[in-house]
């Protein structure tokens, strides 16, 4: 996995033809229905998102943000997902690229809120240029709002700045069958999502998290442990080389002089 992976350039069918090979891929882990399941179902199938602000987080000192600033390092932005990996990408980071890395990582939390953490750091602080977003998943209870985030975010950081963004792969094994295909099928909306954003806007990369575990079906449980999370450290060390990969090739595309926007 250390060589480069070819550059995915997926258009609407191929996004929806993944989400059809992950489902089949874990149709043997489906659960009976609960009658809890369907009455919470909500608007687009995969349930409603809960109170995210009462789970765990990881969030960098402000010590820390100032050194990654000072030198234009990396800027974190992500779910439960990051909370669990972070750590592990920011010692992988500094070892292959010799970056450092600022986090701003909350489980259950939405896009909508992730974007408000950066334009608050992008505020206090200034930003790097690069910035992560490893976040989406959660978007998957309300995929519409996300197209209008990806807007917010390139706006926050600028033309003169690197986006990389990782897609999404969400197909819940302990819920029903109903909910799964849901799941599956709002992943591939949000992942939509982001292949038409980057038509728009050149400095946004994308990391084919969905895509990578869709080409090899047994990926699906050897890197998930329920769907969503990485397993450790198999999962974590697929998806982390990916982000790094993905955020070594943005450092190579920038200036060699810092921008001053």
């Amino acid at each position: 996995m250390r060589k480069r992976l070819r550059a995915v350039k997926p258009n609407r069918r191929q996004i929806l033809l993944t989400g059809a090979v992950a489902v089949a891929g874990t149709t043997g882990a489906i659960v009976a229905a609960s009658h809890s399941d369907a009455a919470d179902s909500g608007p687009y199938g995969s349930g409603v998102l809960g109170n995210w602000q009462i789970m765990s987080k990881a969030i960098a000192t402000e010590a820390t943000i100032k050194t990654v600033v000072a030198r234009d390092g990396v800027f974190m932005f992500g779910d439960s997902i990051a909370v669990q990996d972070g750590r592990s990408l920011a010692v992988r980071l500094a070892g292959r690229t010799g970056d450092s890395l600022a986090v701003h990582n909350w489980s259950g939390r939405p896009t909508t809120p992730a974007v408000d953490a950066l334009q608050a750091w992008a505020t206090k602080y200034g930003m790097p240029r690069r910035i992560l977003m490893a976040t989406g998943t959660n978007d998957a209870f309300n995929p519409p709002v996300f197209a209008a985030q990806i807007n917010r975010t390139m706006s926050i950081v600028g033309p003169n700045r690197i986006v990389v963004w990782v897609n999404t792969q969400m197909c819940r094994t302990s819920k029903t069958a109903a909910m799964q295909v849901a799941d599956q099928r709002n992943s591939a909306w949000i992942n939509l999502q982001l292949a038409d954003a980057q038509r728009r806007y050149p400095n946004l990369r994308i990391v084919h998290w969905a895509e990578y575990l869709a080409a090899k079906p047994t990926r699906l449980t050897a890197y998930l442990r329920e769907g969503v999370h990485t397993t450790v450290p198999a999962g974590q060390d697929a998806r982390n080389e990916l982000i790094t990969q993905g955020l070594a090739a943005a450092k190579l595309a920038l200036p060699q002089a810092k921008s001053s926007t």
